[in-house]
């Protein structure tokens, strides 16, 4: 009877051990996410503007594939489940025909941990 009574009563103070490391674990990816999210922001921003739709819409990494801003690849295995995508779109101010080249492009980067999505960053760069 003993046994059964600190049974119940371990497993009372462990379950909340194992909740609060999923926790811990999802904002680690989270954090890992939107710097990821951000890195790659940073290396579009610092690419010349006529330059930015042509190279990185459409921009894709798959899962485990991620590169650095020299493009190689991250080997550390807490990259392994993710992935990132960029699009670009031009944007046009109403004084603008929509005729000759945007002023501004809208860069959305969004970051996936085994496929599911965990940060999105948009950004608007003007010329």
């Amino acid at each position: 009877m003993a046994t059964v009574v600190l049974g119940i009563a371990a497993a009372g103070v462990l379950l909340p051990f194992a909740d609060g490391a999923k926790i811990r674990a999802e904002g680690t990816r989270r954090t890992l996410g939107a710097k990821l999210a951000g890195d790659l922001i940073e290396q579009i921003v610092n690419t010349p503007f006529e330059q930015i739709v042509a190279n990185y819409n459409g921009y894709s990494e798959p899962q485990g594939q991620l590169k650095d801003s020299a493009g190689t690849i991250f080997t550390d295995p807490a990259y392994a489940n993710f992935s990132r995508n960029a699009t670009c779109e031009s944007v046009y101010v109403p004084q603008q025909s929509g005729a000759g080249q945007a002023n501004f492009i809208r860069v959305t980067v969004r970051v996936h941990y085994s496929g599911r999505p965990i940060a999105i960053i948009n950004r608007l760069i003007s010329k």
